[in-house]
């Protein structure tokens, strides 16, 4: 790793909000803190990556959506909108083979995985923190997606 990927990288969990990122290859080995408070939710390692083994605690953002169009075009109040704990590239499975994690009608629960977010070669899965059912899927697969930004709208039960 030079130290452009190291100066990157300490960009990445500045902004990210992610509290502790580290990584480990054959002869090098870095840690990055920050000094922000503990998440709860865990985002870890879904495909093997070669040389780099890592794990990525990131904060899960989950909170009403307001609708604040004034033509009334869909009544979303009702849902919960689950939104990208980081930057990266959103995948709805863990390879293009491989079936979606989750789909519209499906039902999910807590902890239950539901996208990965690939930031800097690394493959976050990223749990779900509610229960309900998937109403929507807000993004495409394969696209980029930012902090904060809505991935799914799903309908407590």
């Amino acid at each position: 790793m030079d130290i452009k990927q190291i100066q990157e990288l300490i960009k990445f969990v500045s902004r990210s909000g992610v509290n502790e990122v580290a990584i480990e290859q054959e002869d090098f080995k870095i840690t990055i803190k920050t000094n922000q408070t503990p998440t709860i939710v865990q985002a870890t390692v879904a495909a093997p990556v070669p040389a780099v083994a890592a794990a990525v605690a990131a904060p899960q953002a989950i909170a009403p959506t307001e609708n604040k169009s004034s033509a009334p075009v869909e009544d979303t109040s009702k849902y919960i909108t689950v939104k990208s704990p980081m930057i990266g590239t959103f995948y709805r499975s863990a390879s293009p083979d491989k079936p979606s994690f989750v789909n519209v009608g499906d039902e999910i629960s807590t902890g239950k995985v539901i996208c990965i977010i690939e930031a800097m070669k690394l493959f976050n899965e990223i749990e779900s923190e509610v229960s309900g059912r998937i109403v929507k899927v807000l993004v495409e697969n394969a696209s980029p997606v930012e902090y904060d930004q809505p991935l799914f709208l799903v309908e407590p039960i």
